[in-house]
């Protein structure tokens, strides 16, 4: 087991700005839908991601720290605190998301056989 450094290795997250990821393990293979991909998301105080995306995999969401806010949430989970945990199956409409003062969360994402 390895102790995760959260002050360094973040790339920014291209296209998104204030977004950065740090990769954990990545062989997610969307064309052919094969493979998964550990890796956290660090937000910048008031960034937000564009629009609200649906993806072909699985994913599992864990809010480490700060706050997101998503109107595509039910209306008593829009703005949510960490830590809070969300699954996300294949279709599943998500964000656009925004933070406030910042947020790191953790995201593990994934195709099932």
């Amino acid at each position: 087991m390895e102790r995760v450094d959260l002050d360094s290795g973040w790339q920014p997250l291209e296209g998104i700005p204030g977004l950065e990821v740090k990769y954990l393990a990545n062989d997610l293979d969307e064309a052919s839908r094969t493979g998964a991909r550990t890796r956290f998301v660090r937000f910048a105080p008031g960034a937000r991601t564009p629009c609200a995306f649906v993806h072909t995999y699985w994913e599992e969401f864990y809010l480490l720290s700060g706050d997101l806010t998503s109107p595509l949430d039910t209306p008593e989970s829009r703005t949510m605190q960490a830590p809070r945990y969300s699954l996300r199956p294949p279709g599943t409409p998500h964000g656009p998301m925004s933070s406030t003062g910042g947020a790191i969360a953790l995201e593990l994402q994934y195709y099932v056989k």
